[in-house]
């Protein structure tokens, strides 16, 4: 597992999360999953860089987020994308095929079916009252899976 605060990315594959803060409550809207009301707190996302690519993809969301590519492809730039959310830190596990068992093992999200439109999860958007429960959260999967 390494904590990622290097904007430049890591080369290879494996799985990542994204921790974001919503400061204030917002009402987001997430493509076909439609628009939902988001409490205030952390929420982490859980995604695979398995693909072409590998964890450029988590380059990509970082841009979304910093509103510097507006395309929105995956549900989790609708959240990222959105003017009152932040991307606060991203977790990455190099080499290691663990999204579902990470994403299952964080809190319940407030959006069924987010993020999990190709497996068998609820939700790969988990929600934490404060966006350092969030981190500390994903950390302590990371070092349990």
């Amino acid at each position: 597992m390494t904590a990622d605060d290097d904007p430049t990315g890591e080369e290879g594959w494996g799985t990542y999360t994204l921790v974001f803060a919503l400061p204030d409550p917002a009402t987001v809207e997430v493509g076909a999953l439609g628009t939902h009301d988001l409490p205030a707190g952390g929420y982490a996302y859980t995604g695979s860089a398995l693909g072409s690519g590998g964890f450029a993809r988590v380059d990509r969301h970082r841009r979304v987020a910093a509103g510097e590519h507006g395309v929105r492809h995956w549900h989790v730039d609708y959240l990222g994308g959105h003017p009152a959310v932040h991307l606060d830190g991203v977790v990455r596990a190099p080499g290691r095929d663990v999204e579902c068992a990470v994403a299952g093992r964080l809190a319940a999200g407030p959006v069924d079916g987010f993020g999990a439109s190709d497996c068998d999860c609820p939700s790969h958007l988990a929600r934490y009252e404060s966006t350092e429960r969030a981190a500390a959260a994903v950390r302590a999967v990371y070092d349990a899976v």
